[in-house]
């Protein structure tokens, strides 16, 4: 009897434990329905978690909370909750969630996914050397000079316009870090880059892996059964083999006194004095590769597929465009300020089609308390732009695209509403989490908005009867970041004077150009030679 007592009580103890693991405990913003050690799990999406999350929000409201087994995430689609809590008390919110993912394919040395830590914190000041507003300006001539290529390969191969922006995208930052362009979608570090990205985004949706961090003991399960495990292997040694290739080619250009003028020189040349090791270097590249080369290129190709499936949003550009500049030059930054349709349809862009949805998770490193509700110290916080930029409330029609909303206010919002709590930069991330890329990523977004709909024509693709065949905005990549699908559309030159343009400026780049192109394959060369005759 003495031995049954004890372990009856404690039977009974763990029973009544494990009853409450996956229940909401109180002071938690509401949620669906829990069931007991799961929580919400059973119902936690696995792929394009934003639209389920603002299914949720209309129900349960602005900040909700969703058990995934003993853990807690609250999800925010409330743009004043968002600014309380993400810019205002960004030093409470500023870590992100255990990602065993993370730890297990970068070694936590990813700026944008890495613990609030003093590598963290390196990482970042580091980052911010190249980034800020004076610093991104004297990236704009190899900006500019990639945008000319980007409308000639548009104008040549207007079929191949999806992988053109990619090309477009990839150069850029490749020759801001590396000093090294890439002439050709086919280039080597373009390709490995994209393909690798694709993997690693998929990898890093919310719900696309089993909860390793909510349950440890899944880390042990041999390779060969858990494909997760395969994934990350192949994910790891397809990043490194890219970004370490990268800094070792720079590094031993270096070391020749060849260098440039990159970004990673300076790196190179700085590491005692910055505190980066190796590996943070070689990730710190990679990582700035990821935020150069995949969002801005997804932007772009929503540009255009809201171009296409918009004609009316187009012809208004296209008019203001015609007034500001006219046919005789190319459109520059210092246009934009006089152009405000044109800045209306960059930002409806971000609101219609934004490139992280849910940005990157951040995870409380203290409990705050926020109108009435806990947000528990270690709870995962996701932050729904998509609901928030999808709003009926706060947006009249918002599944259209209409640039006019920015021109009857502000933030786009209906009259009377108050969206002061709207940052305009929130497509790039909240609090001390915010993109640092963000000023070079609005220069390469603006330039090419603006030669977009001063050089061309963007219309629907036909079938064979000649009936215009409808785009769906709806059909969109997979993942944390998400871009649209490939798809087909015409894309034609606005005039023949245009076209000698675009040609004319091509060619007076390629003083721009070699300043970069170092270490070219022969395809390369041969490419970059046969491209820069006069047809």
């Amino acid at each position: 009897m003495a031995i049954w007592l004890p372990l009856t009580l404690g039977l009974v103890y763990i029973f009544l434990w494990l009853r409450k693991v996956g229940s909401r405990e109180p002071g938690l913003p509401p949620g669906p329905p829990t069931l007991p050690l799961l929580g919400n799990l059973h119902i936690f999406p696995k792929e394009f978690a934003h639209y389920k999350f603002t299914e949720w929000a209309r129900t349960y409201g602005g900040i909700y909370s969703l058990k995934v087994g003993p853990g807690t995430a609250i999800v925010l689609t409330d743009a004043a909750a968002v600014k309380e809590l993400m810019d205002k008390r960004s030093g409470s919110t500023a870590d992100r969630p255990p990602m065993h993912i993370v730890d297990v394919v970068t070694g936590g040395f990813h700026m944008a996914l890495g613990r609030y830590s003093e590598s963290w914190r390196t990482l970042r000041r580091t980052a911010h050397t190249i980034l800020t507003p004076q610093a991104a300006m004297k990236h704009v001539p190899i900006q500019a000079a990639e945008a000319s290529q980007l409308l000639h390969d548009i104008l040549c191969r207007p079929e191949g316009f999806y992988n053109h922006i990619r090309r477009f995208s990839s150069s850029v930052i490749l020759s801001v870090l590396y000093g090294k362009r890439a002439p050709r979608y086919e280039t080597r570090e373009t390709t490995a880059f994209f393909e690798v990205q694709h993997d690693w985004e998929e990898l890093m949706e919310p719900g696309s892996t089993p909860p390793i961090d909510l349950i440890p003991i899944l880390k042990y399960i041999p390779e060969r059964w858990a494909k997760w495990k395969q994934d990350c292997t192949k994910t790891r040694k397809m990043q490194r083999r890219l970004y370490f290739g990268l800094l070792d080619e720079t590094k031993e250009r270096v070391a020749q006194g060849e260098e440039n003028g990159c970004f990673m020189e300076e790196i190179l040349v700085r590491e005692v004095e910055l505190g980066v090791n190796r590996e943070m270097a070689g990730y710190l590249g990679g990582v700035l590769i990821e935020g150069g080369s995949d969002t801005t290129s997804s932007y772009l190709q929503s540009l255009i597929l809201v171009l296409v499936a918009y004609p009316d949003a187009q012809r208004k550009a296209q008019e203001e465009m015609d007034r500001v500049v006219g046919s005789h030059r190319m459109p520059t930054l210092d246009d934009l300020e006089e152009m405000p349709y044109i800045r209306a349809m960059i930002m409806e862009t971000h609101r219609f089609r934004p490139v992280a949805p849910m940005l990157i998770p951040h995870c409380a490193l203290n409990d705050e308390e926020y109108n009435g509700f806990i947000i528990p110290q270690g709870c995962t916080i996701f932050v729904n732009i998509w609901g928030i930029y999808h709003d009926p409330e706060l947006y009249d029609d918002p599944e259209n695209f209409i640039p006019e909303r920015y021109l009857l206010s502000k933030n786009g919002t209906k009259p009377g509403i108050n969206g002061s709590d709207l940052r305009p930069n929130l497509p790039f991330g909240a609090g001390r989490r915010i993109c640092p890329g963000i000023h070079l990523a609005q220069n390469t977004i603006n330039i090419n908005a603006m030669n977009f709909v001063w050089a061309f024509n963007f219309t629907a693709d036909t079938d064979a009867q000649g009936n215009p065949i409808l785009l769906d905005t709806f059909n969109y990549q997979k993942g944390l970041l998400t871009g649209p699908r490939p798809f087909k559309c015409k894309i034609t030159p606005r005039s023949s004077e245009k076209a000698e343009i675009i040609e004319h400026e091509f060619l007076e780049a390629a003083d721009t150009f070699s300043k970069f192109e170092f270490g070219l394959s022969e395809e390369d060369k041969e490419f970059v030679t046969r491209s820069r005759v006069r047809r």
